[in-house]
Order: structure tokens, then sequence, then C-alpha cells
């Protein structure tokens, strides 16, 4: 579980193909002594388990070893050498809620296609499938390569949001252009109280 605060920038420092998906190499800042091998890390918003970690000279690491139907429906199979990810380790009892609820179980991709700046923000709208976008409403939350945004507006299969200066300095969102794609994980809650509408009696049920 996680709360959409990106807490590291990492890089990807190597990738294989592996019979299960794909292995990643992503160098961090984390202290590996401080990572457990099994421990959930979400990267670009999606989670996964730290399969290996260690440190080369200067550089802190850790592997992640991704599934084929993680590469099917999140960008994680796009990633490059090089490329930076945002990074945020799980939630631990007692801490901060800065964001919102995240599970790290990306639903599906966003594509960028408007993207407009200003003097003190960054204006950004997405297209996602409807079935997505359902759950998407203004003033809303929503997880969007593992960062908690507010959504600004929603209509149809598209929304917005706005970035501050701090959100670009600190995330991978600065490297954004028209035509790119995100992983999207659309609020829980949302998701929860969809589904009781859908069924009536449950409703009941809870009460």
């Amino acid at each position: 579980m996680f709360t959409g605060i990106v807490s590291d920038v990492g890089t990807v420092l190597g990738l294989e193909q592996i019979a299960a998906g794909q292995r990643a190499k992503i160098g961090t800042v984390y202290d590996p002594e401080g990572i457990d091998i099994g421990a959930s890390i979400a990267c670009s918003g999606v989670c996964h388990t730290v399969v290996a970690k260690g440190r080369d000279r200067e550089q802190s690491w850790f592997t992640v070893e991704s599934a084929t139907e993680t590469l099917e429906v999140t960008t994680v199979k796009d990633w490059k050498v090089g490329q930076r990810v945002n990074l945020e380790r799980s939630l631990t009892m007692g801490a901060e809620l800065g964001g919102h609820i995240v599970l790290g179980h990306a639903d599906g991709i966003a594509e960028i296609v408007e993207y407009r700046q200003h003097p003190e923000s960054v204006y950004i709208k997405f297209e996602c499938a409807p079935e997505f976008a359902r759950f998407i409403p203004k003033k809303g939350s929503v997880c969007l390569d593992g960062t908690s945004l507010t959504v600004n507006e929603a209509e149809g299969s598209t929304f917005s949001v706005f970035l501050i200066p701090h959100t670009l300095d600190v995330t991978t969102w600065s490297d954004r252009h028209m035509g790119d794609e995100v992983n999207l994980e659309v609020d829980m809650m949302a998701r929860y109280v969809a589904r009781l509408a859908e069924f009536p009696g449950l409703a009941e049920i809870a009460k």
C-alpha cells in the first residue's frame, strides 16, 4: 500500500528479458541496508517486489521483476536503460498520509492529449478507456505514474490535472510530452462506491 507521494526518482540501470517477463535493475538513493528482499516498491506507480539489492561504488540499486500481465497493461514494457522512474516505498504504520490510498495495482494507461505550460503550473489533459474514466470525478484523486494528483476537470474519457513546480522538480513529470503514456490507477474508494451502486442490495447490507 502506498500514498502516491514520490520519495525518489530512480534510474533504470539494466533490463533483462526472463521467462516470467522482465527483470529491471533500478538505481536509487534508498539505502540498500534498509530494503528487505521481498519488500514492495512502487515503480512509476506499479507495485514491484524487490528480488535483489546492492551498491556499486556510490550507486545503490535494487532489482525487480515484472510479470507478463504487468507488461501488458502498463508502461513498464517500454522502459529503457537510462530512463527515470518515480519511486515510493510502501506505507508504514503511523506514517503521514500525504496523498491518497494507492495500491500500486495499475488499471491501465492514460495518454497525454494536451500539455500547456503556465507561469506557475503545468496543465495536462489525459485520455483513458471509458471503463476507467467512470471512476475519475472532478476534484477526485487519481494516481498517475505513482503520483497522487487532484483531478481538475473530467469529461467523458478525458480528465485534467495541474502540476505545481515542486511536483515537477521531485518527479519525472518534467520529462513528459504530448502523446506520452502514463500508468493509471483509479481511486480505490471510487471503485467500491461504483460497485455498491450496481447492487443496491449490498448497500443495505453494508448499513
